[in-house]
């Protein structure tokens, strides 16, 4: 017997904008509420639309990997695809089943250890720059979320564009593409989070912004793209493995506007997501001591004290990872993610009609008691080999899950490796004097920026 979309139980609104206030106002908290007060899948009302809420993890893996082609990107991409274009995260369908296979080659173990020594020398240079601030400030805070940002631009610029930073920043620029992009990621924010969608062609401030922002970014982008064409120049970077993918199948290769939107969508996740991730992370580690001290005997053990340890180096940190993994699992930066439904289907008994969004929150899964012993709290040993076994593996989704699983999850994770050996290699934090609040925008960012005091572990280079 199928079941009626009235088996669906509702979650309580108010007339006409149903739950659109509830979520606006702290969206966390609304899903841990549906998380606790519902068993399996609840129907919510934001800004007019259906929505349904999954709550388990064999539903989410239904939606993301068993019965996949019926579930699109929902409307809300659509924001997102005024700057990103119709790159691998908000493509759909065959289009972009031809971009995965396309950009899938580049992100082979084999080619992303052609980019980790880059990686290594962009991060010994940045904790470089962190050691003389440090001694010419002793004891004052540093600001991490920025110096993070700092970092994981110069990393993006050069493994995708083999560039440096201050050339991709353009001396003398109004605007650089960091800054554009920022400026795009805010003002998406912004139309995201406001009920009365303004259109595109009116010439308000904001949309000022955004056509002029968005300008900048294609002048950049596709500059890049062109002297590469033009020179027919040769580099180990992400960009001259995209331009010389061939699609096995049709023998196609991208176009500059595939190109262009790769890149942007690849810039954009390489560089914001990581920096916040990391600020979290570092959060964590500076008020947990001990969890800290362990992580820095075992970068003691396998990095050693060369000022630029070699990139395989940083494969045998396996508790560093842990650490990482543990922080994604707290503080996952894709908070809540959405499918829209091709046609009817059902979750066990609870009919999706066509049309109609399911929403999945990694942050609720993740501290799922059902799945989670303790949930809030910080034990990276839940990661030790093995250990797998004992959840659901749709339990944990940092990254997403099938077919469209992140393709950079092991760029990020071999990043943040890097970033965290040298960084605590160098340095101990100091817990912060405030703790940071979760601001769920595209990304779960601390509210303010992170502010911690770093001290120097000059005996281990004595």
């Amino acid at each position: 017997m199928v079941a009626s979309e009235t088996s669906t139980p509702v979650h309580p609104g108010w007339p006409v904008v149903g739950n659109t206030l509830e979520f606006a106002r702290n969206p966390l908290a609304m899903f841990s509420r549906l998380s606790q007060q519902y068993e399996r899948v609840v129907r919510i009302a934001i800004g007019g639309r259906k929505q349904f809420v999954a709550l388990r993890p064999e539903d989410v893996k239904y939606v993301f990997q068993e019965n996949n082609r019926n579930y699109v990107r929902s409307p809300a991409f659509l924001i997102l695809k005024r700057f990103l274009g119709e790159g691998l995260l908000t493509s759909d369908g065959d289009f972009w089943r031809r971009q995965r296979r396309l950009a899938q080659p580049a992100f082979h173990r084999q080619k992303l250890a052609m980019l980790a020594q880059t990686m290594v020398e962009e991060a010994v240079g940045w904790v470089d720059e962190l050691r003389v601030g440090v001694e010419a400030n002793p004891g004052g805070p540093v600001n991490v979320s920025q110096s993070l940002m700092d970092v994981t631009m110069r990393i993006v610029c050069k493994t995708l564009f083999g560039t440096e930073y201050t050339t991709v920043s353009g001396t003398g620029r109004t605007e650089g593409l960091s800054h554009s992009l920022e400026t795009l990621n805010y003002l998406a924010n912004q139309m995201l989070l406001t009920p009365v969608k303004v259109p595109r062609s009116w010439p308000t401030p904001n949309n000022v912004r955004f056509r002029k922002a968005s300008a900048l970014v294609d002048t950049l982008i596709y500059g890049f793209i062109a002297t590469r064409r033009q020179t027919g120049e040769s580099r180990d970077d992400l960009l001259d493995m995209l331009l010389h993918a061939v699609d096995e199948e049709t023998g196609a290769v991208m176009s500059d506007t595939q190109l262009r939107d790769e890149c942007v969508t690849l810039f954009t996740a390489g560089h914001e997501t990581t920096a916040v991730s990391m600020a979290w992370t570092l959060s964590l580690l500076a008020t947990h001591p001990d969890i800290q001290a362990r992580v820095q005997t075992e970068i003691r053990e396998k990095l050693g004290t060369d000022r630029v340890p070699g990139a395989d180096a940083f494969r045998s940190l396996t508790y560093t990872l842990q650490v990482i993994q543990e922080s994604l699992r707290l503080y996952p930066p894709a908070w809540a993610m959405s499918r829209m439904a091709v046609t009817d289907d059902q979750l066990g008994p609870h009919r999706v009609p066509a049309g109609a969004t399911v929403l999945v929150s990694p942050y609720v899964l993740h501290r799922d008691p059902r799945h989670w012993d303790n949930p809030d709290r910080f034990d990276p040993d839940r990661f030790a080999a093995g250990r797998e076994k004992e959840r659901h593996p749709y339990a944990y989704l940092p990254f997403g899950g099938g077919p469209r699983l992140c393709i950079g999850n092991q760029f990020a994770l071999m990043e943040m490796q890097i970033l965290l050996g040298l960084l605590l290699r160098d340095f101990t934090l100091q817990r912060p004097e405030t703790p940071p609040v979760p601001q769920p925008l595209i990304t779960l960012r601390p509210k303010k920026p992170l502010h911690l005091v770093m001290q120097r572990n000059t005996n281990w280079f004595s």
